[in-house]
């Protein structure tokens, strides 16, 4: 077992120590707010007239005003019958409406529920149905699916005119005092589903000892400070967007940009003008800006990148890092079931003797590699990664799970080893592993060797069935448009790099890999593709 707090140094890990909360003996900080509203006024005294938020329109929000904003808005909430525990819906844009109303709640001390706005009706539908709500708060733009909601035990508010006004301006919000926040560190904070089918997703349950810890790790870790600026580049309803962005930069009082939907030209424009200087992301966001990379040929305020979400090949993160030299490349890992980070590398993963690692377990966290039969493993070998901590779920809402074991321990679906110096490496998720004929094919091995060829732009590799073997890999790539290959060149040019049973059987040349609507890469679609 890897203790995380064991393997940062002691200035990661100042004012942190072992402590009670509920019934869980953690390692976290020493000294916590209750709730994320706590954080906003403690950061809206030390920088009142900062400028807290830009909007999707170039509206500006200093702290004293957006703490203002989320005080009328929390007494709006707590007049029509909002109260400590009522589950809160947010179906909301990347946007100011969506921050107010996440903190409102914490102040209310409510579970927020964030709903995916990519999604279409009858997959908020099946969310919705699972959520016990008991409040809605929706975009106008979702008015036309959410009405049928309306008097069948949800109360429905709307968001709207945003494109000119605050979308709730026009509730005649009440003028409410600040403090009086009613949240606990045990309190429920969050519900949010995970990826996947809505038929399969789980409600993940975080705390608010959970979400705060996490914000705090990463401030400690990454060195954010109130002179640096974001733009939420992800959905904002995500984890990473929720904590890992807007909790990390309230917390630290920094500047964060908010746009409405995903344009890379866009956010390269808004790095370039506005001097931005931290994003998180994942490796389609960074793919899609460096399709860009022309255009902004340098950007030389960027000082940490933070990339996570699914595997980012090697030779994509030195392209990256050669566009912008200046900056330090983090790695994490990371899940709903984690409050964002699992593990985070220390420093620029790049340029480091372990570029392909997601880096080691954040103070807090624990961390093993278990064989099949529950038994941990030595270092370098592969087997179930497992994890516990002060930042790990407690339970899915309404569903027992063999995932969560009795003593707390959570497993991520994913396998990987961990190397002599605590190092975790990532090798694949168990259900993306292919079984061909008894040897075992890590995806993101074979999508390494892809991507270091030239000429190969991007690529994904799945499990098809087969005859002969039960299981075979197979691809999909992207060509530059520059390069002119047939799958037998590909094959010739990686068996002089791999195995041959890893070989993709087929490979299928596409203009892009698809995605999921949360912008990671859809094996399950790309399986139907060979079919």
């Amino acid at each position: 077992m890897i203790q995380g707090y064991k393997v940062w140094n002691q200035h990661t890990t100042r004012k942190m120590g072992m402590r009670t909360i509920g019934e869980r003996e953690i390692f976290t900080f020493l000294e916590m707010k209750n709730n994320y509203y706590e954080i906003l006024e403690a950061t809206a005294e030390r920088f009142p007239d900062k400028t807290a938020f830009c909007d999707n329109w170039n509206r500006e929000y200093t702290y004293r005003q957006f703490l203002r904003l989320v005080d009328r808005l929390a007494g709006y909430l707590e007049n029509i019958g909002v109260k400590r525990g009522s589950h809160v819906g947010l179906l909301l844009h990347n946007s100011i409406e969506f921050c107010a109303a996440f903190y409102a709640i914490c102040k209310a001390g409510a579970v927020t529920v964030p709903f995916p706005s990519k999604y279409r009706e009858p997959e908020l539908r099946a969310l919705i149905e699972k959520a016990d709500l008991s409040f809605l708060l929706c975009s106008e733009t979702f008015e036309e699916w959410i009405r049928r909601y309306d008097g069948k035990g949800i109360r429905i508010v709307y968001s709207r005119n945003e494109e000119h006004e605050m979308g709730f301006s026009y509730l005649k919000l009440p003028e409410s005092l600040s403090g009086g926040s009613k949240g606990t560190l045990t309190d429920e904070a969050v519900l949010m589903f995970t990826s996947g089918t809505t038929s399969a997703s789980k409600g993940v349950v975080l705390k608010n000892y959970n979400i705060i810890h996490a914000a705090m790790i990463y401030h400690r870790i990454c060195g954010i400070t109130p002179e640096d600026k974001t733009i939420i580049p992800v959905p904002i309803y995500h984890i990473t967007g929720l904590i890992a962005l807007l909790g990390l930069f309230v917390y630290a009082g920094g500047t964060i940009y908010l746009y409405r939907r995903y344009d890379a030209r866009r956010i390269l424009k808004c790095i370039s003008q506005n001097h931005i200087t931290f994003m998180h992301g994942s490796p389609t966001v960074f793919g899609l800006l460096m399709d860009c990379q022309k255009e902004f040929p340098e950007l030389p305020s960027v000082r940490t990148l933070l990339c996570g979400s699914s595997y980012m090949p090697v030779e994509k993160m030195k392209r990256l890092h050669k566009w912008m030299p200046g900056m330090k490349l983090m790695t994490v890992f990371g899940m709903t079931e984690t409050a964002s980070p699992g593990t985070l590398f220390p420093y620029d993963a790049p340029t480091s003797i372990y570029p392909s690692s997601a880096g080691k377990p954040i103070p807090g966290m624990d961390l093993k590699i278990v064989d099949e039969n529950g038994a941990e493993l030595p270092a370098g070998q592969i087997g179930s990664v497992m994890v516990r901590g002060a930042n790990i779920t407690e339970y899915y809402y309404k569903q027992s799970s063999p995932l969560i074991t009795e003593d707390g321990w959570l497993d991520t679906g994913d396998m990987g080893y961990a190397n002599e110096d605590d190092y975790i490496f990532f090798v694949d998720r168990k259900k993306d592993m292919i079984n061909r004929g008894g040897e075992k094919i890590w995806c993101t091995d074979v999508e390494e060797e892809l991507m270091s060829i030239e000429g190969i732009e991007d690529a994904a590799v799945v499990g098809i069935p087969s005859e002969k073997y039960g299981e075979a890999a197979a691809a999909v790539v992207v060509l530059d448009s520059n390069a002119a290959m047939d799958q037998e060149e590909i094959r010739k040019k990686l068996r002089k790099k791999m195995a041959g049973y890893k070989i993709p059987e087929k490979i299928l040349f596409l203009s892009q890999i698809p995605k999921t609507p949360g912008m990671k890469v859809d094996k399950q679609y790309i399986r139907t593709m060979f079919r």
